[in-house]
């Protein structure tokens, strides 16, 4: 069994996109720049904007972030967001999610410049992400592509089931996956709450990949022996033998599912260190865009 650790492979691009960066210095080049905005004080929205933070610093970008209150009117967070389609500095930015209910979180990343959608949750991106046309591809799906990648796990002719059809993860992920490419080049089924007979599909497949938020759904029974499981979910359980009072965990029950698997991501220290490396990995291919135009 092959652990698909994403802290390494996110070290691997981190110190990819940085040699890029020096490059662009090196050459007197602007650094790339990405801005945040958060509404509000989620505590895990403030956690996942601080590591966003801290990535930027690493790989030598420049980075921005407008914090705003909970209370903030709709109206007001789109002059923020039109701030920054303007502001030729910015190469990229993220509104972060998700938002306060008065607030209608599609209007809002429809008003983000397709170009500097950081994220690639714009429904230009999407679209042209589906043509298989060069675009800002969701952040998550495209981390679970270079992982894939810097582990070598084969995925041509492979049977693949994604659990979970979000726009965020599940959707995208099931269009690059089966797309003629590599990785890729899947028969990708796409599971939902409708699905009929998910423990057969599960069974029947070759990579599983868990992205629908509920912890340890995943088990044993529903996984072959040499599959390749990827687990998006991350959730708090409560455990009182820890100093937290909790432990995260994922969407596969890892202790009993890992033994049977080929290759399998841990949570935490899985996919989420690749979505913030893919994050920069749009910004940056957003900042060169913007140098060649």
């Amino acid at each position: 069994m092959t652990l698909l650790d994403g802290i390494s492979a996110s070290e691997a691009l981190k110190n990819n996109i940085a040699e890029q960066v020096r490059t662009m210095q090196a050459q007197g080049l602007r650094l790339p720049k990405l801005a945040a905005i958060l509404v509000g004080s989620n505590g895990a929205s403030l956690s996942y904007v601080g590591n966003k933070v801290k990535m930027c610093e690493a790989v030598g970008f420049e980075s921005a972030l407008i914090e705003l209150p909970e209370n903030v009117s709709q109206e007001s967070l789109l002059k923020e967001v039109d701030k920054l389609n303007s502001d030729p500095h910015v190469d990229g930015f993220i509104v972060q999610l998700p938002l306060p209910a008065h607030i209608d979180a599609q209007k809002i990343t429809e008003a983000i410049d397709p170009h500097k959608d950081a994220d690639g949750f714009h429904p230009a991106n999407y679209g042209r992400m589906a043509l298989n046309l060069p675009a800002n591809i969701p952040a998550t799906p495209l981390g679970i592509l270079r992982l894939l990648s810097h582990f070598g796990v084969p995925t041509e002719g492979k049977n693949c089931v994604i659990i979970g059809r979000s726009q965020i993860v599940g959707s995208p992920l099931s269009i690059l996956l089966a797309r003629n490419a590599q990785p890729g080049n899947c028969t990708v089924t796409l599971a939902h709450s409708k699905t009929h007979n998910l423990k057969d599909l599960c069974l029947s497949a070759d990579i599983i990949v868990a992205a629908l938020g509920k912890p340890l759904f995943l088990t044993a029974d529903m996984v072959t022996e040499g599959a390749t499981v990827i687990d998006v979910g991350i959730s708090r359980l409560p455990d009182s033998t820890r100093k937290s009072g909790f432990r995260l965990v994922g969407d596969v029950d890892f202790d009993n599912v890992a033994p049977k698997c080929a290759y399998i991501t841990p949570v935490p220290g899985g996919v989420g260190p690749m979505t913030v490396a893919a994050l920069m990995l749009n910004t940056l291919e957003a900042a060169l865009r913007n140098r060649n135009q």
